[in-house]
Formats: C-alpha cells, structure tokens, sequence
C-alpha cells in the first residue's frame, strides 16, 4: 500500500528542445564573448608594440579558441580562417 512508486512525468519536446537551446544560447556566447576578448588583448599587445613571444603565445590562443569553437560549431570553419589570417597578418 504504501510503497507505491511515483513516475517520472514526461516533459512535451517542445518545452524540452527550449530549455536546450536557452542552455546552448548562453554557453554560445560565453564562448564568443571569450574569443573577443583575446582578440582586443591581441590588438592591445600589437598596439603596445609587446615582445614577440608574447604576441605569438596570444596569436596560438586566439589559433586554440577558434579551432574549439569551429569544433563545437559555434563559428563557422570560413569565419575562423577569415579571422586567423587577418590577425597572422597582423604579427
């Protein structure tokens, strides 16, 4: 009598793929909001005229943040070309 166990009720799809995209929308923008952030400390450093092994390390971050984001199709490959060639040309 009382061991009666309660069900996992079901959620409709609808409500379900919201709560997805809400979490994929925000995790999407951190990651953007990331990838700005290491290209203005990059044009900072060039513009500050930093040592060389200090702009390179940035220009590998910025080279890292872009291929993950590619991966995880947050950009599309063409754009994180775009935007590595634009700042290799610019160290």
């Amino acid at each position: 009598m009382g061991k009666e166990k309660k069900k996992k009720q079901k959620k409709p799809t609808a409500v379900k793929r919201i709560l997805q995209s809400q979490k994929r929308n925000k995790r999407n923008t951190q990651f953007k909001s990331r990838a700005k952030t290491a290209l203005k400390d990059f044009k900072k450093s060039i513009k500050n005229k930093e040592p060389k092994e200090i702009i390179s390390k940035k220009l590998n971050l910025i080279y890292s943040l872009l291929d993950k984001a590619v991966k995880k199709k947050i950009f599309k490959k063409n754009k994180a070309n775009r935007i590595k060639s634009k700042y290799s040309k610019m160290a």
